[in-house]
């Protein structure tokens, strides 16, 4: 995206393309590069013939991939492990770099939860009462549904291209590719509940106890995340982001 020349912006493109170029040519990294590439284009055979590029190196050569020979029967260069670390290194590297869109949802689920701690302030247990404690505990399960459902529905819509591509390369597992992801969105979708609750519990008068409230939070989370993974399924089976959207809600 960085290095891509968008329509109407070519000058500006292209002057930060020749500024991150200029910053990769005086890098140590570029400088190994070079080298290594003169060393490979000294390597001619006898009589100037070039040698196979697996002639001239040693299997272990980090600049060159290994031939397949030897390569275990799934395919895959790499252990299901270094997949699964590079997977969640890379998501969670994603969700890190949109530091914004953690405080906005954190900062929406607790004016929500505020709003509803308002509407249900202080129940006393008779029959209204009774009767405003469903209502509120309806609005739990509305909230954590419909918010993590949408917080998530276009996520692997929008990844498809590069899941598919990477997936035929065979650089990694459908498996390891899922809990890399979930693995490391997993924290806001702890954060998420424990904030809402934490906020309405108190304010609506539920019931009191440390044990209590944990049950309640442990049942919110697990609403949550079952929404996220619903969420996932209707991302997976739509072929677009407006699909997802469309096919949602129902």
């Amino acid at each position: 995206q960085m290095l891509a020349i968008a329509p109407n912006k070519e000058t500006e493109c292209r002057e930060t393309i020749k500024k991150i170029c200029d910053s990769f040519a005086v890098s140590p990294i570029a400088r190994d590069i070079i080298e290594t590439a003169s060393q490979i284009n000294g390597g001619a055979g006898a009589g100037g013939i070039e040698l196979p590029k697996h002639a001239k190196h040693a299997a272990n050569d980090p600049y060159f991939l290994q031939p397949m020979e030897g390569v275990d029967g799934t395919g895959y260069r790499a252990s299901w492990w270094t997949q699964f670390y590079c997977i969640l290194w890379r998501s969670w590297l994603s969700v890190l770099k949109d530091p914004m869109l953690v405080k906005v949802r954190l900062l929406q689920t607790a004016m929500v939860a505020s709003l509803i701690g308002s509407i249900y302030f202080g129940q006393v247990l008779d029959q209204d009462g009774v009767m405003n404690i469903n209502g509120s505990l309806f609005l739990f399960l509305t909230n954590m549904t419909f918010q993590n459902v949408f917080a998530v529905i276009n996520v692997f819509s929008a990844e498809l291209p590069v899941f598919l591509r990477e997936k035929r390369s065979r650089l990694y597992r459908v498996d390891t590719y899922f809990l890399g992801k979930t693995i490391a969105e997993l924290p806001l979708f702890i954060a998420v509940p424990f904030v809402f609750t934490s906020i309405t519990y108190p304010m609506i008068g539920l019931k009191a106890g440390v044990s209590h409230y944990l049950t309640t939070l442990f049942i919110v989370t697990l609403v949550a995340n079952v929404s996220t993974s619903f969420g996932y399924l209707i991302s997976c089976a739509s072929s677009s982001i407006s699909m997802a959207l469309s096919v949602g809600p129902p």
